[in-house]
């Protein structure tokens, strides 16, 4: 019974009209959304609506889809609005009028069916259900007398009757048959799982998922994938917002568990693997009263799209495992939403449409929150060990939830044990535990069994790697052993770059930046683990080694791009087989510096621990712009200390020395001057011992700035000028002008403004004509500051504002003399009473400070608070 046929459009008419006449029941209901569909399809034709005379539910109020409806007065073929289900005895032409309106309604849809699929099938299946059954065989009509009326046993006689003559012969009148009751509707289905008591926070999230929603494209189904780690509280938060939009779905929300966590190889979803399309899609078409369900999964998917097709509904489809097991599923209606759950991206779910949301940890305040749950008043009275706490839980809601419960099993356990307890051994990941089983480090275990074998070897490796960051160039350095004679120099490695897709798509890596990548911190151990585990101590020693080679040559690149006056005469670096990350000028050479400063630290703790003391000591040397420019206190010193020690165990004199001064630096800038004494004088014992002249000038150089440090400027002039004198012995010109620097600080230190100003004009000279251009911008930044000192605003300040701009960016950035400029225009503003002003810098320069150095951020609250 195919629609439309040549006399589909009587069919149809009568079906519709014989079915209003029980609005409550399955037929007529069925027909509404069969309208819907065709109004999708048609939108806002007002012919497609049920005449104003069918009864209540073509009422806007109880039919929420339905669009404004004609007005039989301002259309005179509608008819008058009696109903015809309740007045039986009306005339022939309101009969007639209802007809023509019905009949009217069923032409539109003839009409729209022939052009579009959705409509078409849609009536076949309800005149399947609902129409009239097929006429019997007719039989040729028998001869009436010519002298008598006959009227047959199934004749129905209504309305008025003429008997015009005699009536003879045996008359039946026969009862028709009642109509069999329709079969009862199903419940409109709310399989949403239940809300958590304990959700807390992800307003952020439920905002983001809001736009995504309010951005759909109009037309088409919705498709949005909520995915991240195992644990992160993905279900919890889509179930969550889909109760919140229930009002936005009347016709129901739908539920099913695709069970895509379990391993691919452990077969059919009855044996623990996935769950087939065809079963969801089986228990989809039951619950919403299909009862005869195909049995391919094809002929079910074409079902459930036109089942489907006019309805308000939304479907949760959690723990999906890749695209092609939610392509099936997808709803064919524009109204309905298809959320998916995946700890897969399932970006291929891109090409229908599907919008993607990442899901992070909780905010550490939502986290403590949740653990707050078990732990009550433990965890307000003992901050500081919740928070750390919550950072050994990833913040993740799993496991914060798992340290809570542990908190409350034992409500006399101090949260500082607590802390203490995870940080050791097998941390979050095998220390909480449901029914006995590290359920985060089982859920990592079948994310990685799950890898392509080319992913999960480099997820291993990146595993063993002392680093917080991994970019491409460093992974294909660190993959590529020699064996193919390739240098690792390419980049766009595509074996490489393949298996970090495979990694990011399962989302045990993070992108934070082009070709930047990071773990998770409870994933990165958990690799850590299986590198260990599953690689031998050879392969681990030689990924290890390349990757410190990497460090080695990269560190090397940036430091002849930022301060090629510093690298030791002899010292180039060599490593055969390991290609330098790509550094495009100074700017690109700092920010690696600054990406990857835990992985470069990483790298000298590994070569101590090691006993590869020659490149301990070398990596540290060659990360001096780092320390100059970025100014990591506690990374310079423990640096400093590990590569000093390095250096003497290799009996290298010029790596000693180099320690000695550098690292002196470090620990005059933290305020420890009388260990950078020390150190300065053994740096300058040993530098008289060698006969190494530019080493004794650092050295005495180094102790003139401790006692300008420490309120003695009269001695440190005499170390600068001793200083000066052996630097211009030597012919070292770059030398003596950081000596008149100094001198020049000194002459500020005791008041006397214009000699530090010519000693500061002549350092500036010497150092931009040698083409040290971050030197000179500090030296213009501190004659500005002179000169704002000496009243000569007007001269200071320009020279204030172009070393801010130059330390901005560029080859001279640096976030510590950004500060110090600031702070310097702030004093200026202040002096002339431009409070505002002053207040807006001194905060610029306490925002850097706060990240630098905490002595400067006290500095600067004392001056906020007292303009």
């Amino acid at each position: 019974m195919r629609f439309p046929r040549p006399d589909g459009v009587e069919e149809l008419s009568a079906a519709m009209a014989a079915c209003a006449d029980d609005r409550d029941s399955a037929a007529w209901q069925e027909l509404l959304h069969v309208l819907r569909t065709a109004d999708h399809a048609a939108p806002g034709a007002a012919g497609l609506r049920p005449p104003p005379d069918a009864g209540p539910s073509t009422d806007p109020a109880a039919d929420p889809t339905a669009g404004p409806t004609a007005d039989p007065a301002a259309d005179p073929a509608a008819g008058p609005a009696a109903d015809p289900a309740a007045d039986r005895t009306a005339g022939p032409s309101d009969r007639a009028a209802r007809a023509a309106a019905w009949h009217r309604l069923a032409g539109e849809l003839s009409a729209l069916a022939l052009r579009d699929t959705a409509t078409r099938d849609a009536l076949t299946h309800w005149l399947r259900r609902h129409g009239p059954p097929p006429p019997p065989p007719q039989q040729p009509p028998a001869s009436p007398a010519p002298t008598s009326n006959v009227i047959s046993g199934d004749a129905v006689l209504e309305g008025p009757v003429v008997q015009a003559r005699s009536v003879s012969g045996g008359i039946h009148f026969h009862q028709p048959a009642p109509a069999p009751p329709p079969p009862p509707r199903p419940p409109v289905p709310r399989q949403l799982p239940y809300l958590t008591a304990s959700f807390v926070g992800r307003e952020d999230d439920r905002r983001a998922l809001d736009a995504l929603r309010a951005a759909r494209p109009a037309g088409a189904p919705q498709v949005l994938v909520v995915s991240g780690l195992p644990g992160v509280g993905k279900t919890t938060l889509a179930v969550r917002w889909l109760h919140e939009q229930a009002d936005g779905f009347p016709d129901g929300q739908l539920y099913a568990d695709l069970g895509g966590h379990t391993a691919e190889e452990t077969g059919p979803r009855d044996g623990g693997g996935p769950a087939s399309p065809g079963t969801v899609l089986e228990g989809f078409l039951v619950a919403l009263g299909v009862s005869a369900v195909p049995v391919g999964t094809a002929q079910r998917a074409a079902l459930w799209r036109s089942v489907t097709a006019g309805l308000r509904l939304a479907v949760l489809l959690d723990n999906a495992f890749t695209a092609a097991q939610v392509r099936p599923l997808l709803l064919g209606s524009p109204a309905g939403l298809t959320v998916v759950t995946s700890r897969n991206s399932l970006t291929g779910l891109r090409v229908d449409g599907a919008s993607l949301h990442r899901l992070e940890g909780l905010p550490t305040r939502s986290a403590v929150e949740l653990l707050a749950v078990g732990g009550g008043d433990r965890v307000a009275r003992e901050s500081a060990a919740a928070h750390e706490v919550v950072r050994l839980c990833g913040r993740l809601p799993l496991t914060v939830g798992l340290a809570s419960a542990q908190l409350a099993l034992r409500p006399h356990r101090p949260v500082a044990a607590l802390a203490e307890s995870l940080s050791r051994g097998q941390g979050a990941l095998g220390s909480l535990r449901i029914d006995g089983e590290a359920v985060m480090r089982t859920a990592l275990d079948l994310s990685y069994a799950l890898l392509p074998a080319d992913a999960a070897v480099l997820y291993r490796r990146m595993g063993l790697l002392p680093t917080d960051r991994h970019d491409l160039p460093m992974l294909a350095a660190v993959t590529n052993d020699g064996s193919d004679g390739s240098d690792g120099s390419d980049g766009e490695d595509t074996a490489v770059d393949t298996a970090v897709d495979a990694l990011v798509e399962a989302n045990l890596l993070e992108e934070t930046g082009p070709e930047t990548h990071r773990f998770h911190d409870l994933v990165l151990p958990h690799a850590r683990r299986l590198g260990e585990q599953h690689e031998d101590p050879a392969h681990r020693a030689a990924v290890l080694r390349r990757y410190v080679d990497w460090c080695l040559v990269t560190a090397g690149a940036a430091e002849l791009v930022l301060t090629p006056s510093h690298r030791l005469p002899g010292h180039d670096v060599h490593a055969p087989g390991v290609a330098p990350a790509p550094l495009a000028g100074p700017e690109e050479a700092l920010a690696w510096l600054d990406t990857h400063r835990n992985g470069l630290m990483g790298a000298v703790r590994h070569c101590a621990d090691a006993g590869w003391d020659t490149s301990c000591w070398r990596l540290v040397d060659l990360m001096w712009p780092l320390f100059l420019r970025l100014r990591p206190s506690a990374m310079w010193l423990e640096a400093h200390r590990l590569g000093l020690d390095a250096a003497r165990r290799c009996g290298s004199r010029e790596g000693e020395g180099r320690m000695l001064t550098s690292g002196a630096i470090g620990l005059r800038d933290a305020g420890e001057y009388e260990e950078a004494g020390e150190w300065y004088g053994w740096a300058l014992a040993k530098a008289v011992e060698d006969g190494d002249v530019r080493q004794q000038a650092q050295a005495v150089s180094g102790l003139g700035h401790i006692r300008l440090q420490t309120g003695r400027p009269a001695e440190a002039r005499d170390h600068f000028r001793e200083a000066l004198r052996l630097r211009e012995a030597v012919g070292y010109r770059r030398g003596a002008a950081l000596s008149r620097r100094r001198l020049g600080q000194t002459a500020l230190a005791l008041g006397e403004l214009t000699e530090a100003a010519e000693q500061l004009r002549r350092a500036h000279d010497e150092l931009t004509a040698l083409d040290e251009t971050y030197e000179a911008t500090r030296v213009r930044a501190l004659l500005g500051h002179v000169l704002c000192r000496d009243g000569r605003d007007a001269e200071g300040v320009p020279l204030l504002r172009d070393a801010l701009a130059a330390f901005r960016s560029g080859d001279a950035r640096s976030e510590h003399w950004e500060g110090r400029c600031l702070e310097w225009l702030g004093r200026s503003a202040e002096a002339h009473g431009d409070t505002a002003g002053a207040a807006r810098l001194y905060a610029g320069a306490l925002e850097l400070a706060r990240r630098l150095d905490p002595a400067d951020a006290e500095r600067l609250e004392d001056r906020l608070r007292h303009l």
